[in-house]
């Protein structure tokens, strides 16, 4: 009896410690590989101190943050992916839904983007390129066709995840260092992009495995811009998240393929704005494009621990106002 119980202790823990490993997400009917790596739960120190070069008032006071653990993907997402949210031309594939599933959503309640007027790479490239050019609302609808598609819960970071992720345990300001001599090795940037953004994983990855965390694109997080916000935080959060009703400012983070190593920051932080729509000719303005914003991206998370069907909706089916 001891080592039957034994023997059912060990298998459930090794399917536990299986779970909990970096993985890849297949869609049925294309050749892509959503690679997915795990982040153990910890806590950091978020912000910037403001002796830090480049420091802003919005990344103070610091404060202690706990996060839960969670899988983040280990590239921005690409346009190979991010077209058939689009287009939608692979719904039909979408994976059954048993009782495992996290997910019971069916991907035709999901809404879609709408296919742009231009094409919004603007020739910089396809092919294992990040997307770009996508509002905070179609990230989160592409997070919930992707859930829909797999069963598996995506979302997009929350600020105080993305930041963790970046600075995988460091608390420099960059995940590499203090010396922005370095960013080269590590991203892509005003002084070296060729005015472009580049192909996904070309610079090193930091010490937690994740490549273009800084520069390339920056990423859109989930929450509400609010440069004061840290400021309610002095006694510590866990996973906080001012998920806010306004279109505008959504926080963004990591700096881009446009700009200057100060942006590159683990700390920085910039809000999104409505002049990234000033060249769109549409009335009203698409919901889902920024015409004037060819530097924003984003990439996806996964909880380790999985929301209630209820609490799932809150992360993907929020209004906002303007």
């Amino acid at each position: 009896m001891i080592l039957y119980q034994l023997f059912i202790f060990c298998f459930f823990l090794a399917i536990s410690t299986f779970a909990q490993e970096n993985y890849t997400e297949t869609i049925s009917g294309i050749d892509y590989k959503l690679q997915m790596q795990l982040i153990q739960k910890g806590d950091f120190t978020m912000g910037s101190p403001k002796f830090e070069k480049g420091h802003f008032g919005d990344e103070g006071p610091q404060h202690k943050v706990e996060i839960n653990g969670f899988w983040i993907s280990k590239f921005e997402i690409t346009w190979d992916l991010y077209n058939l949210f689009v287009t939608r031309e692979l719904d039909a594939n979408q994976k059954p839904k048993t009782n495992e599933s996290e997910v019971q959503q069916d991907v035709d309640a999901v809404s879609g983007a709408t296919t742009p007027y231009v094409e919004m790479s603007f020739g910089m490239g396809i092919d294992n390129y990040p997307a770009i050019c996508m509002t905070q609302l179609a990230a989160v609808k592409f997070c919930e066709w992707l859930s829909a598609m797999t069963g598996h819960f995506y979302r997009l970071p929350t600020e105080a995840e993305w930041e963790y992720a970046c600075r995988a345990g460091t608390d420099t300001a960059y995940s590499f260092g203090d010396d922005p001599s370095e960013l080269s090795e590590y991203a892509w940037y005003k002084e070296n992009s060729q005015d472009k953004y580049q192909k996904v994983g070309t610079k090193k990855a930091n010490p937690w495995g994740l490549y273009d965390m800084h520069g390339n694109v920056a990423e859109w997080t989930l929450d509400q811009y609010i440069p004061t916000e840290y400021a309610k935080r002095v006694g510590g959060e866990t996973n906080p998240l001012a998920l806010g009703e306004k279109v505008y400012p959504k926080a963004v983070r990591g700096g881009s393929w446009m700009d200057n190593p100060n942006r590159l920051r683990s700390a920085a932080r910039r809000p999104s704005s409505k002049k990234w729509k000033k060249r769109d000719p549409q009335i009203p303005k698409s919901k889902w494009w920024h015409t004037d914003a060819p530097f924003v991206g984003f990439r996806i998370v996964r909880p380790l621990e999985t929301p209630p069907e209820e609490e799932q909706k809150k992360y993907w089916k929020y209004e906002l106002t303007d």
